[in-house]
């Protein structure tokens, strides 16, 4: 039964060594859009609150909505929450198999 575990150990650490680098490069890409975006989301915002002042509410209305889901408390927490799940199978599987 040891040896089982030991080629185990050895098919499932390739595995735990990929999704430990793409969770990494992920974090970064999601970090840096975030940042963008966030800067991106502030115009628009701006804009959304003139266009809602001055021509039409709901076109004003859409672009504060567009403004919020680019802001970094909308699509980029969740791409953050989605990542966290993806290293919580990471740990579940090394407890699982290294325990």
């Amino acid at each position: 039964m040891t040896a089982l575990k030991l080629i185990l150990k050895i098919v499932i650490a390739p595995v735990i060594l990929l999704l430990t680098l793409a969770i990494w490069i992920c974090v970064g890409l999601v970090y840096v859009s975030g940042l963008v975006l966030g800067l991106l989301s502030t115009v628009i915002a701006l804009l959304g609150v003139a266009v809602l002042v001055t021509y039409s509410p709901q076109n004003g209305l859409i672009l504060l909505v567009i403004a919020f889901l680019i802001s970094p408390f909308g699509l980029p927490k969740l791409a953050f929450w989605l990542l966290g799940k993806v290293q919580d199978l990471k740990f579940a599987i090394q407890d699982l198999v290294y325990g």
